[in-house]
């Protein structure tokens, strides 16, 4: 009809297989230049930790605020303390106390001394703090057994950090520390990058809700359960949803109430006659990439549907979560101003047998690390999620490469932390 947007018609790989894969690579080229950070908030700094920060932090004041002691002792002037030992004690009059919180309103003229505690404001007057070890005194008298220079025992205002001076840089990911120093400089909110909701749809007829007891030709769904707990990791909200039948219908009401900003669905992406996510999301928005030159995961399906990244993920437990390490983690994580980095510990260790792969696919091989050799303990089997649960990390052999042999030294990246 005149004026309505045409398409292109949408090719319909089920039962065909799959005529080419993307290379990884390009895959994640393709995320990095399409996806930017997701708008600001502000949090309060009790909520700050593990958030990345959105604004660079200039602090308004000076940390400490004022001079204050570093020891617990004597406030009074350095100078008149010279000569002092055991056996010449000299002797200053006590005319009160300096507490955090409670300091001192007089001045320290000369002869005086002000009983002083940690963090407490040095008083007017002094200019170092004699260590309590180093005198002996009654209510009214202090006996002065060693000398102390002027300066010494004192934190001095901004020695910590300076007035006007950048304390964090945007981009941060902030520890708790950094939550505390927020806190010292009198802040009470911060700007961080507003968190990812990740909605998490799993397709399937055959299965149940998660922790079900399998019963008939019915499994209790697995995935989600894992989904979950990656996205939380890569600093997503994840969402969930009953289960999603395998009805093209179905999946495009899911895809279609959907306000999330990422979406991962779970079954439903290869080519089978059941597998309905790739033409809906086709027809909803776009389907950018199907089919991975990667074992397992080859299935994988990447697209947007109004700008918001959609991944369709292998049902079979392996290469799910391949396929979220490999293109929804970095997704996520970028989107919340995250790093694209895997976030996984890396040790480089030898091979005890050798990995077989195939130039111009990526695999992800799961490996055992004992005695410091690497154990390579599946090169296939996608849904054995066992096999990821007795691995301790695994190894990617790269594209250009047929494998290792026997002692070559590989990188292995490590569940654990």
């Amino acid at each position: 009809m005149p004026g309505e947007e045409r398409r292109p018609p949408i090719h319909d790989v089920r039962m065909r297989g799959f005529k080419d894969r993307v290379d990884v690579s390009d895959v994640l080229a393709m995320l990095q230049n399409r996806l930017q950070l997701l708008d600001v908030e502000q949090v309060s700094i009790s909520a700050a930790a593990g958030r990345v920060l959105a604004q660079s932090v200039t602090s308004s004041m000076a940390v400490p605020y004022f001079d204050r002691s570093a020891m617990d002792g004597y406030a009074l002037r350095g100078e008149e303390t010279f000569g002092a030992s055991p056996y010449n004690p000299l002797e200053f009059r006590l005319i009160g106390e300096s507490r955090p919180g409670k300091p001192f309103s007089g001045s320290v003229g000369p002869g005086n001394a002000v009983r002083i505690m940690t963090g407490a404001p040095i008083p007017q007057g002094a200019d170092a703090v004699l260590m309590a070890e180093m005198a002996e005194s009654d209510d009214k008298v202090l006996r002065v057994f060693e000398p102390v220079p002027p300066g010494r025992h004192i934190s001095r205002q901004g020695e910590d950090i300076a007035a006007g001076s950048l304390v964090l840089d945007a981009g941060r990911r902030l520890r708790p520390q950094d939550a505390g120093l927020l806190s010292a400089i009198g802040l009470s909110q911060v700007n961080v990058v507003r968190q990812p909701v990740v909605q998490i749809i799993v397709t399937g007829d055959e299965l149940l809700p998660p922790g079900s007891a399998p019963t008939g030709g019915m499994i209790a769904d697995s995935n989600s359960v894992m989904l979950e707990a990656l996205v939380r990791r890569d600093g997503g909200l994840p969402q969930k949803q009953d289960i999603v039948p395998d009805r093209a219908d179905a999946v495009q009401q899911a895809l279609r109430e959907s306000a999330a900003d990422v979406l991962l669905v779970s079954g439903g992406s290869s080519v089978g006659p059941e597998d309905h996510a790739p033409m809906v999301l086709a027809r909803e928005g776009e389907l950018a990439v199907h089919g991975v030159a990667m074992r397992p995961s080859s299935p994988t399906g990447v697209g947007f549907i109004h700008g918001r990244p959609v991944f369709l993920l292998p049902g079979n437990p392996v290469s799910c979560l391949c396929a979220y390490d490999f293109f929804a983690r970095p997704a996520i994580r970028r989107l919340g101003g995250r790093s694209m980095d895997w976030p996984y510990r890396q040790v480089t260790l030898p091979l005890a047998y050798k990995i077989v792969s195939a130039v111009g696919r990526v695999d992800y091989v799961r490996v055992q690390v004992r005695e410091r050799q690497v154990y390579p303990i599946a090169v296939s089997g996608a849904s054995i999620l066992s096999s990821t649960t007795r691995a301790d990390g695994f190894v990617i052999v790269s594209r250009d490469s047929e494998g290792y042999p026997p002692g070559a030294d590989v990188g292995v990246y490590l569940y654990d932390e």
